[in-house]
């Protein structure tokens, strides 16, 4: 797929918000198809996914307390015929143990986002019946 750069926005997500929800909102309400996402802060009991090819499906683990958010990277895309933000984490505890994985839920303490639109045909996200939504694989 080819893009354009499109609109770029770094906002602050308003303590208390669910950071993915935000950003599918957010994308939303902007109207914004593709895009990629990075951020840094601090979010509450967050809850982060394996993906375990044995039993297909996402392994949920869940965390306690305050975490860093060292690194959030991610993409805007299309699933169900609305914007979805697939995201990554690395994050960091009191004690500098660090976790990782896909980002299922995260309420923000302190949130502070880079969003870059990519303008051009959309991508979509298509569910292959493994509990995997991918896009399109693009040929050679």
């Amino acid at each position: 797929m080819k893009f354009k750069p499109g609109r770029i926005f770094l906002l602050r997500v308003p303590e208390g918000e669910d950071l993915p929800e935000f950003i599918n909102k957010f994308a939303e309400k902007r109207g914004l198809r593709t895009a990629i996402v990075k951020g840094i802060g601090s979010v509450r009991n967050p809850v982060v996914g394996y993906y375990s090819e044995e039993i297909k499906a996402y392994k949920r683990i869940e965390l306690f307390g305050t975490f860093e958010l060292l690194t959030l990277l991610g993409n805007v895309s299309i699933k169900d015929g609305k914007p979805f933000a697939h995201l990554h984490v690395t994050l960091g505890n009191a004690n500098g143990d660090v976790f990782g994985g896909h980002l299922m839920k995260g309420e923000v303490f302190v949130a502070e986002l880079y969003v870059q639109e990519l303008v051009g045909e959309p991508l979509v996200r298509k569910d292959r019946g493994d509990n995997l939504s991918l896009w399109d694989e693009e040929p050679l």
